[in-house]
């Protein structure tokens, strides 16, 4: 009976630390979904965009979803998860007019897992950074996010790989598809890309610095 009341005890503190460890990681970040409806974003273009169930999804008609809100330097957490064939993307420091990807900066979301990766491969800065690898799911599966946008300093961790570090200004990305990324505001509005076919969110939140 002993032995039970410790082992008891032992899962009881492992599962303590464990949830002490989660509040502490989610401090300070407030949630940009309520998930059931579209509060707090608004559709430009196709009105492609539903909410149920805790996820928000496109079936891949055009246009994106973009915060009402613009935000400076800011760490974004969320889940996606991509269907047969899709393409989407998750957008930082954009503009309300014309093509988001090149006013601010689209992080690529495809249903590539296992291709090389490249300028346009998923966790790309589309056009200008390829991620170190490619480290996103096959179709069905969830993938991990998180985005951190900080003065000129952009990083980008997918499934626990840090797969972007980038400095905006370096010369490096002078010559970037479209624009340098020197031109990049320091604030915009983040968003989701509608592009092609089913892609699914969840878990959306954010924390303002």
């Amino acid at each position: 009976m002993l032995r039970n009341t410790k082992r008891w005890g032992l899962l009881l503190g492992a599962c303590l630390l464990a949830a002490t460890a989660s509040s502490a990681r989610d401090a300070g970040f407030i949630s940009l979904f309520n998930g059931k409806d579209l509060a707090g974003w608004a559709v430009v273009g196709h009105q492609d965009w539903h909410a149920e169930n805790g996820i928000l999804w496109t079936e891949g008609q055009g246009g994106w979803l973009r915060s009402e809100k613009a935000y400076a330097d800011f760490i974004w957490r969320l889940e996606y998860r991509t269907s047969k064939d899709s393409n989407s993307g998750m957008f930082i420091r954009s503009a309300q007019q014309g093509n988001p990807a090149f006013t601010g900066i689209e992080i690529q979301i495809l249903d590539d897992a296992g291709n090389p990766a490249s300028v346009h491969s998923s966790g790309s800065l589309y056009g200008a950074s390829a991620p170190r690898h490619n480290a996103g799911k096959p179709a069905g599966e969830w993938n991990q996010v998180e985005i951190s946008c900080v003065g000129r300093h952009v990083t980008v961790t997918l499934n626990g790989h840090r797969i972007q570090d980038v400095n905006l200004d370096d010369p490096l990305f002078e010559h970037a598809q479209e624009r340098p990324l020197r031109a990049v505001p320091n604030s915009g509005y983040i968003g989701l890309q509608s592009h092609t076919a089913r892609v699914e969110f969840r878990n959306l939140s954010i924390q303002v610095m």
